[in-house]
């Protein structure tokens, strides 16, 4: 089974954005577990916890993500940021752990102009606080592909790759994978060739067992433009053909792939519009 999905909105509850996914026919989503854009955290109650539980086991979806607030920096310089993110970070774990959601995914960070090592090394100290911190939690932490829009960290592959080599707890983190964002970052997909030079890039460097998911977004800007924009699938600058050798490589096929496609409003479903391009791509 293709575990496909996409991110879906968590208004009026947690567990609606479970119902919405399986609405669309899908198999896997990803959801924010609060306000995405707020430092405001969020307690979850006994309701939040059984609401979910029982959507998941009616929707039949048991793979699930969430996706950090974009508030957090792990390779900010200034204190208090990179202590609110620590503490973000630490918080957003212990809810997935509860929801029993298995993935947490995470941009790196931004160095903030104090240069790549340093940030770099900022990142992997801060899981490392972390993971000191929650040594009972049961979901596994992501680190994203970035565009490297700015100072973001986390465009290369080895720049994760250095990240997961300075985290003592290794096994507790995972890589995802944006098409957008490594396009972006100078990692063609557009031909079969080209695709198969930059999976075989990432296995060498980090590990293909590292993947964990897979983001599938077309990008609205060209190859290496360090430009993170999304656009709907065959619409872009990757293509139609890219997302045909990602749902079809048997080396990813039990990995969840979410949309993160731009969401309208109106009456066009661009999720559902979107989902049955990948699936007509899907070979049986």
């Amino acid at each position: 089974m293709i575990l496909l999905g996409a991110h879906f909105s968590i208004a009026g509850g947690l567990h609606k954005a479970v119902y919405s996914a399986h609405d669309h026919g899908c198999t896997t989503l990803q959801i924010f577990t609060k306000n995405a854009n707020a430092w405001k955290e969020r307690t979850l109650t006994d309701r939040d916890i059984e609401q979910f539980d029982v959507a998941r086991k009616k929707s039949g979806i048991k793979s699930i993500c969430s996706h950090t607030s974009y508030l957090i920096n792990l390779a900010s310089p200034e204190r208090r940021k990179y202590e609110r993110s620590v503490k973000a970070l630490e918080y957003e774990l212990v809810r997935a752990s509860q929801l029993s959601v298995p993935y947490v995914i995470m941009h790196p960070g931004s160095h903030m102009g104090t240069g790549e090592d340093e940030g770099l090394g900022r990142i992997a100290r801060g899981i490392n606080t972390i993971f000191d911190r929650t040594p009972n939690i049961t979901c596994r932490l992501l680190l994203e592909t970035t565009a490297g829009q700015g100072s973001n960290l986390g465009y290369t592959f080895e720049q994760l790759a250095h990240i997961s080599d300075m985290v003592e707890a290794r096994e507790r983190i995972g890589i995802c994978l944006d098409t957008c964002h490594v396009f972006a970052a100078g990692y063609d997909l557009r031909t079969k060739t080209a695709y198969q030079e930059t999976m075989q890039a990432f296995d060498r460097v980090i590990g293909l067992d590292r993947l964990c998911v897979i983001h599938l977004n077309d990008a609205k800007k060209g190859l290496g433009s360090r430009i993170d924009r999304h656009e709907h699938i065959g619409e872009g600058a990757i293509g139609i053909d890219a997302f045909s050798f990602i749902l079809n490589d048997p080396q990813l096929k039990r990995l969840p792939k979410i949309l993160e496609t731009p969401k309208k409003k109106g009456p066009i479903d661009y999720d559902r519009m979107n989902l049955n391009r990948l699936r007509s791509l899907i070979r049986t």
